[in-house]
């Protein structure tokens, strides 16, 4: 029996600077399509724990260690990537340090959570919204149908 196709997974990380005063957020600049300012993250390779992905991706876009904290929620939309059908788990985790941008990274960028820029790719718009929702609240991100 041929495997079924399925979609890709990826996973997004928002990173709090918790040595710096509000613990803003990273974001980067896309190097490639889409062009944006999106989470640090990236696919999932075979073998590998989301977490141990999420860690990865970290270091290998931002060059910082990272401590994941909490899985902020999954999103699934099958309209969220304009490369195709993928599903990602998005973490909040902490770092301290100076963040430098790399691999698919054109720059990193400090923002405090309540101004973000308005040129985000993907669906990052709402991820960071549940995230703000999340930060302000406690509530968990809410199940989409």
């Amino acid at each position: 029996m041929p495997a079924p196709e399925t979609p890709k997974i990826t996973v997004d990380i928002i990173i709090e600077l918790i040595d710096q005063p509000g613990h803003p957020i990273l974001l980067i600049e896309r190097k490639n399509p889409p062009y944006g300012w999106a989470l640090p993250g990236g696919f999932v390779d075979v073998g590998e724990r989301l977490e141990q992905a999420a860690v990865r991706e970290a270091v290998e876009e931002i060059s910082l260690l990272v401590k994941l904290i909490t899985l902020l929620g999954c999103y699934s939309d099958p309209a969220r990537d304009s490369r195709g059908h993928t599903v990602c788990a998005v973490y909040i985790a902490e770092a301290s340090g100076e963040p430098r941008a790399a691999d698919d990274a054109a720059n990193v960028q400090i923002f405090l959570p309540e101004h973000l820029p308005s040129l985000l790719a993907f669906d990052h718009a709402l991820i960071l919204a549940d995230y703000l929702n999340y930060r302000q609240s406690g509530k968990r991100t809410p199940l989409r149908n």
